[in-house]
């Protein structure tokens, strides 16, 4: 039987046309986009294309998007380099933001800047007044991911980013789980620095981007050639960049019928499971978040085990975010939100796309429905 893939934030399969379009560079497009003769000129004739279609994801003009080998790349060059050059002071971010953000910022507390780490509420969202009382000490930066991973809860950056630009500050938003799957203009949301990462997408592994702002003048985190404004050394990864922006393009035109789609199945899958297991409850915000992501807590269960029950059936959902799945560790975004150590053990994570359909929604709860009463029974014995 087909398996069933509900695990969406983690990684997505690539469109049939991204995997057509790189097929499409890797045959016709080889060529050094740095070359000036026509092959390196039909290499840099794709770049520019894919560039534009990444910008028009964000609304942003395309020589402000610097091409990387990822989301966690783009958070990294994106802190580092803005820190290097924002006013004095701390470097603001929240406690539930991906470790591509959280361990850079202890990176830099080593090499001697501050960092403030926000709270969160139970449901996920960081406060206004405690961003409001945090910038009244200097701040040089302030870094919040638009959608988490975990819980796909949005939280209010346009309003943030608005307070911080008062009072000087630079910022970034990881906009790695919400591009694509919500509308993004890097104008409205005020933003200095925005990351996006392909395969979240429906691209390639390996390749994201950095939106720059115009006039925002970073120092390079490679060094060593000309590429990509300079900011990114080295030859770039055509093939991924072509896929990458052919992702974006149909992200763009499928957004909405996309949205609706999973906000449907989502609303179905978890309707059924908390109105048909006892001892459910929803983790993060019931409105503001991703159109395609619940995070559910199955109450006495370790939800590893309820894992691998599912797995066994051919159904793939997460435990949290995939940089987490080995530590054995409960989700720091679900402590953060006050859950206990129990509770947040007992929570999985499901996020669905584009090519899951309602038949397969009913057969997960079925699947998850037996064997949550399964492992009760053998709790109980």
């Amino acid at each position: 039987m087909k398996g069933i893939y509900l695990d969406h934030n983690a990684t997505t399969r690539p469109h049939p046309a991204v995997i057509e379009e790189m097929c499409a560079c890797l045959e016709n497009g080889w060529g050094n986009p740095s070359s000036s003769h026509a092959h390196g000129q039909e290499a840099k004739r794709i770049l520019d294309r894919a560039r534009a279609q990444v910008a028009a994801l964000i609304g942003a003009d395309p020589q402000e998007i610097v091409f990387t080998s990822g989301g966690t790349e783009a958070d990294n060059q994106a802190l580092c380099s803005g820190m290097a050059v924002a006013q004095p002071g701390t470097l603001l971010t929240s406690a539930i933001e991906h470790s591509a953000v959280l361990d850079t910022c202890k990176a830099l507390v080593t090499q001697g800047h501050g960092v403030h780490i926000l709270p969160v509420d139970s449901e996920g969202i960081v406060d206004l007044a405690q961003v409001a009382a945090a910038l009244e000490q200097p701040a040089a930066m302030v870094s919040l991911m638009l959608a988490n991973n975990d819980l796909g809860t949005l939280q209010p950056v346009q309003e943030i980013a608005r307070r911080a630009k008062a009072h000087g500050a630079i910022v970034h938003t990881d906009a790695v789980q919400a591009a694509g799957k919500i509308p993004l203009d890097v104008r409205e949301l005020g933003v200095d620095l925005l990351s996006l990462s392909a395969h979240k997408l429906y691209g390639p592994k390996g390749v994201g981007a950095l939106f720059v702002r115009r006039g925002l003048n970073l120092p390079a985190l490679l060094h060593g050639g000309p590429q990509e404004r300079r900011l990114r050394s080295g030859t770039e990864n055509m093939p991924g960049i072509a896929g990458f922006g052919k992702a974006c393009e149909l992200a763009m035109s499928a957004m909405k019928a996309r949205s609706d789609h999973s906000r449907r199945l989502r609303d179905l899958l978890e309707r059924s499971i908390l109105e048909g297991i006892s001892g459910t409850r929803l983790n993060g915000h019931p409105e503001h978040r991703l159109p395609n992501t619940s995070n559910l807590a199955f109450e006495e269960l370790v939800a590893e085990d309820l894992l691998m029950n599912m797995d066994l059936e051919g159904i793939s959902v997460s435990l949290g975010a995939a940089c987490h799945s080995e530590s054995r560790k409960p989700s720091p975004v679900l402590l953060a939100l006050g859950r206990s150590d129990a509770e947040a053990r007992s929570s999985l994570r499901f996020s669905v796309g584009e090519s899951n359909t309602e038949e397969e929604i009913h057969r997960a709860v079925a699947v998850i429905t037996a064997a949550v009463r399964r492992l009760r029974e053998r709790r109980t014995r």
